[in-house]
């Protein structure tokens, strides 16, 4: 059997570091909790389960604080989570098989997960994320901002799920900011950068700011496809917000050019058609929602809803606007 060593980084989580932490347990083999500069009872609650409780200044670098954490392990794999993220009943299970039963060649380990759920605790988006990893082999966390693990190695995906259960807050400005220093310091932009850089421009609403660094990232050779598609998808918010209906759909039609339609992009398409009355147009597009496959492997934001309820609705109301009949 392996051993875990849960790494996390920690500020100001002292609602909801207890749920996760409980959940950890009979999960993880020692507890590295990385505090950035808490002034609530984080560490206070921390102690209750684990002594290995260090400071780090905060620096405006995500990676910097988690890979410092990585740095304390002991155990055999590195295992993160964040504050807010929960792992379920059934999860919990499947992790301590995992556990037993992890493949010894196995390097790298990417689990599920899900957030944003809706009243029948569906999730709203799922994917991919490197989750355990082996220890003092190399593996680091990438980029000050929506950090991420290169993948290497020998790579193993489980269907086993861990959900982000942020509390309700305001959207702060803090990753913008952070993107904003890195240009004022002349810091280059990796592709990563540059799309959840555009990504926050849009979260803010500064839409034209958001477009021009939306466009800038598709015009790289090296940006991953399914940031493309995404790219895509939010470019065609931005311009729905500035009422540019004709760029609005050139944008959702582009992301043709990287791979076959998602459901999401489908949605937004038939929704595209059916607001302009082109009901015939709208029905197509939600039938290719419909019959589109999530590629939840592919490791791109999947919101399942895309492939049922909302299609289904879209061509509900298609029907509606043509009178009953069939399209």
């Amino acid at each position: 059997m392996i051993t875990l060593s849960l790494c996390m980084i920690v500020r100001d989580e002292e609602a909801v570091l207890a749920r996760c932490l409980d959940s950890a347990q009979g999960i993880a083999d020692e507890i590295v909790l990385v505090d950035t500069g808490s002034r609530d009872r984080t560490k206070e609650v921390a102690a209750r389960y684990t002594d290995r409780i260090y400071d780090f200044p905060w620096r405006n670098d995500f990676s910097a604080a988690r890979n410092y954490a990585l740095s304390l392990a002991r155990m055999d794999y590195c295992f993160w989570l964040d504050a807010d993220d929960v792992i379920p009943e059934k999860s919990r299970e499947a992790l301590r098989n995992l556990k037993s039963a992890l493949p010894p060649e196995t390097d790298l380990v990417m689990l599920r997960y899900d957030m944003g759920f809706g009243p029948d605790g569906t999730p709203s988006c799922s994917f991919f994320r490197e989750r355990i990893w082996r220890n003092r082999a190399g593996y680091r966390f990438e980029g000050r901002v929506h950090e991420a693990v290169p993948l290497a190695g020998n790579i193993r995906r489980e269907e086993i799920s861990i959900e982000h259960r942020k509390a309700a807050v305001p959207y702060s400005r803090r990753n913008l900011d952070i993107y904003e220093a890195m240009r004022a310091e002349g810091q280059p932009f990796g592709p990563r950068d540059q799309f959840y850089y555009a990504r926050e421009l849009y979260y803010h609403q500064q839409y034209p700011e958001a477009v021009e660094q939306f466009l800038l990232f598709l015009d790289r050779p090296d940006g991953w496809k399914e940031n493309q598609m995404e790219a895509c998808r939010i470019l065609s918010f931005c311009y729905r917000a500035q009422g540019r209906r004709e760029e609005e759909g050139e944008a959702l039609l582009k992301t043709l050019a990287y791979d076959l339609p998602r459901g999401e992009v489908c949605c937004e398409l038939g929704r595209y058609f059916l607001d302009g009355g082109r009901y015939a147009q709208a029905a197509w597009w939600y039938r290719q929602a419909l019959s589109a496959d999530p590629k939840l492997e592919e490791g791109g934001f999947v919101n399942p809803a895309c492939y049922l309820e909302i299609p289904a609705e879209g061509l509900r109301r298609c029907r509606e606007a043509l009178g009953g009949r069939f399209c």
